[in-house]
């Protein structure tokens, strides 16, 4: 493990303080903590795999906040966690094979999607630990949150905005959404961590320092949200997908 010099490891984590914040209330925080270890030099597979230990250890956090504070619906996650962990292994192992780059258009879509129905739809249920979800919206969730697991390892970015919408559309008010969404994201973390540490392509070096700041990042901002509730959660939900809708496009038309 290479030593870093000490503005490396103060900038890996603070940037990851910042990244974990966001990503524990809304998802997004690849937006910040990417573009930081890139800015490092690694390889680009080598930053995927050091983000995801990042990640994972401040998923971890934010899982636990909301975990311990009742807003997890714990009965659903019993079958969501493990989905979102198998798709995450599925993800990681064929993008070593096959490059994501072509979802970057679908990916443009469904996130404009997302940010015009959350502005126009002002009546989201409130917030509650459990909802009467429909058989219906049952099997979507089953269906869409391994996809979204396997998204995660696959490509990833916006993945903890997707799982957030997912449970909203299942009838879940925002700030029970974006507790279960951390649950489901800490599955599908943990998993790619698992693989990309068997591959050999995370430098620890940079993910421990960002990962300490991703863990308090990622307590403080699932406190803030468990806090302000619903009507803090909402606002930054749809201003982080539409700063995602912008990177997507500027990458699309580099």
């Amino acid at each position: 493990m290479e030593t870093l010099d000490v503005t490396v490891i103060a900038a890996m984590a603070g940037m990851g303080f910042v990244a974990a914040f966001i990503d524990s209330v809304v998802g997004g925080g690849g937006l910040i903590s990417v573009p930081t270890l890139m800015w490092a030099g690694l390889p680009m597979l080598n930053v995927l795999g050091t983000n995801k230990v990042a990640s994972c250890m401040g998923a971890c956090a934010g899982f636990l906040t909301y975990w311990r504070s009742g807003t997890v619906d714990k009965k659903i996650m019993r079958v969501m966690f493990p989905l979102a962990f198998v798709g995450s292994i599925v993800g990681v192992m064929i993008v070593r094979q096959v490059p994501p780059d072509f979802l970057r258009p679908l990916v443009i879509v469904m996130l404009i999607v997302i940010a015009i129905y959350s502005v126009a739809k002002k009546n989201w249920s409130a917030d509650k630990k459990s909802v009467r979800v429909t058989r219906k919206n049952y099997l979507l969730g089953v269906v869409m949150i391994f996809a979204l697991g396997f998204y995660d390892g696959f490509f990833g970015p916006g993945t903890g905005s997707f799982m957030l919408f997912l449970y909203l559309i299942m009838g879940y008010g925002f700030l029970t959404a974006a507790a279960n969404a951390r649950t489901a994201n800490f599955a599908s973390n943990l998993a790619a961590v698992i693989v990309f540490t068997g591959l050999g392509l995370v430098n620890y070096s940079y993910a421990l320092p960002m990962g300490c700041g991703m863990i308090l990042g990622a307590a403080c901002g699932a406190k803030m949200a468990i806090t302000k509730g619903a009507a803090y959660v909402r606002p930054l939900f749809i201003g982080v997908t539409v700063i995602l809708i912008g990177k997507q496009l500027i990458e699309l038309f580099k």
